[in-house]
């Protein structure tokens, strides 16, 4: 994002809504005016029932506007999220929603585990970890379960499909840090 006006949260999360809402045929989405809706932006759209994740899907870099990426990252983390089968319309109702926006990544030039564990900051970097064209990320929500840097690091390589100990010279590791916004549960 380029733009210096403030993020409105509550727009952001108000558009994800209307776009779910406008998926079953429960009214339209609005046309905000916001400049900064058309510049490039990175979200990730999470979707909770009772506490629980019941979706999640994003992007980690900017490559196309903001309002294009909220709307169909809010649109995949509902119908196209592996791990959950496809929001129905009974649950949109109880579905709570949270909206991140990214900062662009951080390369951070690291050859061993304990290098990473000393440049990360617990409760605040989101990661991407990436090796052989696997890659796994986490926001920096996950540290409410996951506290403990050397666990964190550890859930996210098995997310990427990698082994939880050791580190391979072959990791490239980025940072990023969000803001984010949830609706009132």
């Amino acid at each position: 994002m380029r733009s210096h006006s403030p993020i409105d949260g509550s727009l952001l999360l108000r558009l994800a809504r209307e776009t779910l809402n406008e998926h079953f045929g429960l009214g339209s989405y609005s046309t905000p005016q916001e400049s900064y809706l058309q510049e490039p932006g990175a979200t990730f759209v999470t979707l909770k029932m009772h506490h629980v994740l019941r979706g999640c899907i994003g992007s980690l870099e900017a490559r196309r506007s903001l309002l294009n990426d909220l709307r169909e990252n809010a649109l995949a983390a509902a119908f196209r999220d592996p791990r959950f089968p496809p929001l129905t319309e009974d649950e949109l109702t109880e579905v709570q929603l949270e909206v991140s926006l990214l900062s662009p990544l951080e390369p951070l030039n690291i050859q061993s585990e304990e290098e990473a564990l000393n440049c990360i900051c617990p409760g605040q970097d989101g990661l991407l970890l990436e090796c052989d064209g696997r890659k796994g990320t986490f926001l920096p929500q996950v540290w409410e379960q996951l506290p403990d840097p050397q666990d964190f690091l550890r859930h996210l390589k098995m997310k990427a499909g990698l082994s939880p100990m050791g580190w391979d010279r072959d990791y490239q590791l980025f940072r990023y840090s969000v803001s984010h916004w949830s609706e009132p549960s």
